[in-house]
């Protein structure tokens, strides 16, 4: 019998791209397509490398194309099984994503949200003190939200604390940040010890929690957080639930990383995501190698 060839699944994911450093479009466009998902991308901005380390890039912002980019898809009637957003760098930008997500939102498809605005305790500096409020609004339309320990923070309003941390305080986030309104959520930076470094996952209809975790490598490595977030939405996509998806994300964020450093490559360039994709494919079941 003829093996039945399932629908592509397609992604619009909405992030600023640079022209050099792996972050953002650079990192999900390749990851995404490689898992077998079609990847429509509306930039948001582009620069001549991502700000993470490096100084003088160009930046130029794209927020009055947006709604012109999505008014144009949606007269082709495009559908979307998944809305990716990362970096958006307004309040502007955050309310056009917001109509994006009412105009393409159906039955069975999935607004996934990486609310990117800080790390290591700080909102980043281009951002005013109340754009988390304007994040939380965001993520209230959201199924799934895949924020780091700072972002959870700031998405509740509370003070950041650094770790090492316990499940006690990893499990009320997950669960505050759900009640601002996504059924799922994926917190990353979770460590409990100097030795793992990983992920929590929270789905609010199961009630189920899960911790997914690798060896922590030295140093801060920029664009993890868009390698993260850009595998977990590809095995999702594949089938996986939650918790599976966020291994599997964690493994493959984890082995980009250890190539990096052991490279010795400048961590301002971000990571070696490329090589470590056969490894993410075998876990999708996608190759086998």
């Amino acid at each position: 019998m003829e093996k039945k060839v399932e629908r592509q699944k397609r992604v619009a994911a909405i992030h600023d791209i640079s022209g050099f450093g792996k972050c953002s479009l650079t990192v999900a466009l390749p990851i995404l397509s490689a898992a077998g998902i079609e990847t429509a991308v509306m930039p948001t901005a582009v620069l001549s490398t991502h700000t993470g380390g490096i100084s003088g890039y160009t930046y130029r912002d794209l927020t009055e194309d947006m709604t012109s980019f999505a008014g144009h898809w949606k007269s082709l009637d495009i559908k979307f099984d998944a809305l990716y957003s990362g970096f958006l760098g307004s309040f502007e930008q955050l309310n056009i994503v917001e109509k994006i997500f009412d105009c393409f939102r159906e039955t069975g498809n999935i607004v996934y949200v990486d609310p990117v605005m800080a790390d290591n305790g700080e909102l980043y500096k281009i951002f005013p003190q109340e754009f988390p409020s304007g994040m939380r609004k965001l993520c209230k339309k959201a199924d799934i939200v895949v924020p780091n320990i700072t972002e959870a923070a700031l998405l509740v309003d509370e003070p950041y604390r650094d770790g090492p941390y316990d499940k006690k305080y990893i499990e009320s986030l997950l669960v505050k940040i759900s009640d601002i309104g996504p059924e799922k959520i994926v917190l990353t930076g979770v460590f409990f010890d100097s030795k793992e470094l990983g992920a929590a996952t929270y789905d609010r209809t199961t009630g189920e929690i899960a911790y997914g975790f690798a060896n922590r490598i030295p140093g801060y490595f920029h664009g993890t957080g868009d390698v993260f977030g850009s595998a977990l939405l590809a095995a999702y996509l594949n089938g996986f639930d939650l918790k599976t998806s966020a291994q599997i994300a964690v493994r493959y964020t984890a082995a980009s990383i250890k190539r990096t450093f052991d490279a010795k490559t400048d961590i301002r360039f971000g990571v070696d995501f490329e090589r470590s994709i056969p490894s993410l494919l075998k876990d999708l079941n996608i190759i086998q190698v």
